[in-house]
């Protein structure tokens, strides 16, 4: 949030630096992220680090000055001339502004145009270059006429993006005056923390600022008295679900005029990042800025048409499934059931506490101005705001709980500064409905807790102090501390809760900077090996020296999402899942059962983005028990697409990846953790193609399969045409097959005799089967046998194939002589053609 100090001022006292007060609202927990100077000189140190943005307006370049004639230019249409008083004389200012066409060549001014002024020499931004670039003033010629200053814009001032026109200043600026004496400023931006929204507003940091520095917090001040004739009879309120919308308050102004809105609000909107819009909108926005309530204004005669004559009934309930609105931003909703809406006998109004409905927003038109302060559900707001895409500012408070209280304080305040600005007539009441009002915990915490959880010595007096600051109403009995929460706070829980919470408030008042460093008062407990940890790191190292990448996905998923993994889409029974009681997000309603759709999102969000893919994860998934805990399995999941190899500059052309890449991947990690013995097998997967699945044993145990996707899968996914090779393998089970211990062989020291054999089998043999037979000939002297051809033509016969073998045979104690070479020939060729049908191919 975006915080201009000159308004801070107005609600404290503030006699600190610019340092010093980032670093006390970064140390109460209002993270300063940047500081942006809005004309104030650079401090002159930077002791903490803070960021700082922005250009200094020397106090002899920069001065509000008045025009007094705007003159048009002898040689363009487009360019005028400004007759104006900087307090040091008269000048004649050359510029281009579109807002002041309308005064080009009426003659003197029957009221004088307050303007921000920019004398020969003043450093500010090029208004006509995208981004900020500076310039320096100097004198120039445009179109025969002499310049040597300018009338500047916001842009140039490092106000905002705003560069169509220039400033406009109030008529009671002081001509002459240096603009950073008059309107410089400086802007914190803050990072609020999600327990923190009360403070998303300038009341609620000055605030704090008060309670840290022992400063009195001043209120807004009533400014518009309410007589106008009272509203009952002219509207009701009807809440039929209380605990989604506790509390709904309208108020009235009539007569009022939509009119732009004082430059000092305009510039205030715009330095806190809003867009002003006319004096009714704006005064919405401010009081949402200011006391953290957002409102919406109606147009209270659109209302009353929509109604046919009878009295409008402001209804708020959940939106019937299919229901359609349209909202500010001309963008048509189509509701959920479960959507809190506002709405009135004819339909659906606004979007509750996140965006307001097109059909009766306020214009130019807008006489009679209906506003509504409410308070409302934050899971169910955070629910609408999410599934819609909207990221408004009403939704990122109310999606973080707003106190009902403020409702009220915020129609008040903004009556009043709507008929301040627009004119009108307040309505002297309001309508105000309440059914849910929520209870302000008590919460009792003693010194003796304080010490025990701050490691800070405190008496209850002056615990009852720091939590006065925060507007905490404190009894004091004993060394025990009852705290009754102020009605402007959602944060505090009760009970242990409470204490934790109340213990964080006196921590952030005391200074955490002031909290003693403290040993621990006990010995650490003894370090024990945590096998499973230690050997997933192990299966992790692997992959990673493999070339893979580790990916993490969010174990909250939807069937939906799950289904895409899935041939026909067919989504598993809601029983077969692990559901969420109040999920953040419907994309976030159930526990995965499988990692395998999580790997082809990421497969597929990355495929756009690299010529070769290689990840890995690790990680449980959830199947239900009954009414247990659920069953969470570890899974690794493996996903390969793309390049086997990148380009290089010898190399420019490579081949991808195939089935083959993959089982190289399992057979090295398997090696690499020392797990002999493993058998590939025909297998099936629903995700993975029929004829290009395999399933890896060793002895009885599976440890999963790996295959080439399934076409009808890979089509829901973008990806590209190259395989995309995935495997889904069951760690614990990997895990269960690797040794505690294992031997070390030595390099053999006696040379092998090698040979070559090609032996004939039917089709239907498996290749794992003949080499399973050949080391059982060959016994321990064979020490290695690989398959290096495959061969099937008329020579060898219809439903044949030949299996070509490199064998190694070789003895650890001695060299085998030719005689006993032959003899473990003899016997390989006898078992292969006793237990196979096999023939040795000449």
């Amino acid at each position: 949030m975006k915080i201009p100090l000159s308004w801070l001022k107005e609600y404290v006292d503030i006699d600190l630096d610019l340092e010093e007060l980032a670093y006390t609202l970064t140390m109460v927990g209002l993270e300063v992220d940047e500081i942006k100077l809005v004309g104030l000189p650079m401090p002159p140190g930077d002791l903490h680090g803070f960021k700082y943005t922005g250009i200094e307006w020397a106090l002899d370049k920069f001065v509000v000055a008045q025009i007094d004639e705007v003159l048009p230019h002898p040689n363009a249409d487009r360019l005028t001339l400004c007759r104006l008083q900087d307090g040091a004389g008269e000048k004649l200012v050359l510029t281009g502004a579109p807002n002041l066409y309308d005064y080009k060549g009426i003659g003197p001014l029957e009221k004088p145009l307050k303007v921000a002024y920019a004398r020969l020499g003043a450093t500010l931004y090029d208004g006509h270059q995208p981004g900020y670039v500076l310039t320096t003033l100097k004198k120039t010629k445009i179109r025969g006429v002499e310049s040597d200053s300018m009338v500047a814009s916001e842009k140039e001032l490092g106000i905002s993006d705003e560069h169509e026109g220039i400033i406009i200043l109030d008529d009671d600026a002081p001509t002459g005056m240096p603009l950073v004496d008059y309107m410089g400023d400086a802007v914190f931006e803050i990072s609020i923390l999600p327990n923190m929204i009360r403070d998303a507003s300038v009341i609620g940091v000055a605030r704090e600022i008060a309670a840290v520095t022992g400063k009195p917090l001043r209120k807004p001040a009533r400014q518009v008295a309410m007589t106008g004739p009272s509203m009952r009879g002219e509207v009701s309120i009807d809440i039929r679900e209380p605990e989604l919308n506790p509390r709904f308050v309208l108020g009235l102004v009539r007569g009022a005029k939509p009119l732009p809105s004082p430059y000092w609000v305009q510039r205030r909107l715009r330095l806190a990042g809003m867009r002003p819009i006319n004096s009714i909108v704006d005064a919405t926005n401010y009081v949402m800025l200011e006391a953290g309530e957002p409102l919406h204004a109606f147009d209270f005669d659109k209302l009353k048409a929509r109604a046919n004559g009878k009295m409008p009934v402001i209804i708020t309930r959940r939106a019937e499934n299919g229901e359609k609105l349209t909202t500010l931003d001309s963008v048509e909703h189509t509701l959920e059931d479960y959507t809190i809406l506002v709405t009135d006998t004819a339909g659906p109004l606004s979007l509750a506490g996140i965006m307001g409905g097109e059909e009766t927003e306020v214009d130019e038109n807008t006489t009679n101005v209906l506003l509504e302060g409410a308070a409302w559900n934050f899971i169910n707001v955070r629910r609408t705001a999410t599934y819609h895409h909207i990221n408004s500012e009403a939704g990122y408070r109310f999606a973080r709980g707003v106190h009902p209280a403020l409702a009220e304080q915020g129609v008040r305040i903004c009556l009043e500064r709507m008929a301040a600005w627009s004119g009108g007539e307040i309505a002297a009441d309001l309508v105000d409905e309440y059914p849910n009002p929520p209870v302000d915990p008590v919460v009792t915490l003693s010194a003796e807790a304080v010490s025990r959880g701050l490691g800070v010595e405190l008496s209850a007096d002056e615990i009852a102090n720091l939590l006065r600051r925060l507007e905490f109403v404190c009894e004091v009995e004993g060394d025990t501390v009852r705290a009754a929460t102020p009605p402007h706070r959602l944060d505090i829980g009760e009970g242990v809760i409470g204490r934790a919470d109340l213990m964080e408030e006196v921590a952030r008042m005391y200074g955490y900077d002031k909290i003693p460093y403290t040993r621990l008062s006990c010995e650490l407990p003894v370090q024990r090996e945590n096998r499973p940890v230690r050997l997933e790191d192990r299966v992790k190292d692997v992959l990673a020296g493999l070339g893979l990448r580790e990916i993490i996905n969010y174990r909250l998923t939807s069937p939906e999402r799950e289904a895409r993994a899935h041939p026909q889409g067919v989504m598993a029974d809601e029983a077969e899942y692990v559901r969420l009681a109040n999920p953040i997000a419907p994309e976030r309603s159930v526990m995965r059962r499988s990692l395998l759709p999580g790997m082809l999102e990421i497969l597929e969000r990355n495929s756009r983005l690299a010529q070769r893919l290689a990840f890995f994860e690790t990680g449980p998934v959830f199947w239900p028990v009954g009414e247990t805990l659920p069953k969470e399995a570890r899974r690794l999941c493996l996903g390969l697409s793309g390049l086997r190899e990148l380009p290089t500059w010898d190399q420019p052309v490579t081949t991808s990846m195939d089935f083959f890449d993959l089982k190289g991947v399992i057979e090295a990690l398997l090696d690499a953790l020392h797990i002999s013995g493993a058998v590939y097998r025909r297998g099936e997967h629903p995700a993975m193609h029929p004829n290009k699945c395999a399933e890896v044993w060793v002895g009885e145990q599976s440890l999963g399969v790996f295959g080439d996707l399934h076409p009808l899968v890979k089509e829901k996914y973008d990806l590209p045409k190259a395989s995309v090779l995935v495997a889904d393998l069951d760690l614990e089970a990997v895990m269960a097959v690797m040794g505690t211990r294992f031997e070390a062989q030595p390099v053999p020291v006696y040379p092998a005799v090698l040979e070559d054999l090609a032996v004939i089998v039917d089709e239907s043999v498996p290749a794992d089967q003949v080499e399973a037979v050949l080391r059982r000939g060959g016994g321990k002297l064979l020490a290695r046998a690989e398959l290096f051809d495959i061969y099937r033509g008329a020579q060898i016969g219809e439903g044949k194939k030949s299996l070509a073998y490199s064998l190694s045979y070789q003895a650890a104690d001695h060299t085998l002589d030719e005689k006993e070479a032959l003899k473990i020939r003899e016997k390989v060729i006898k078992n292969l053609d006793r237990e196979l049908g096999a023939k040795i191919r000449s």
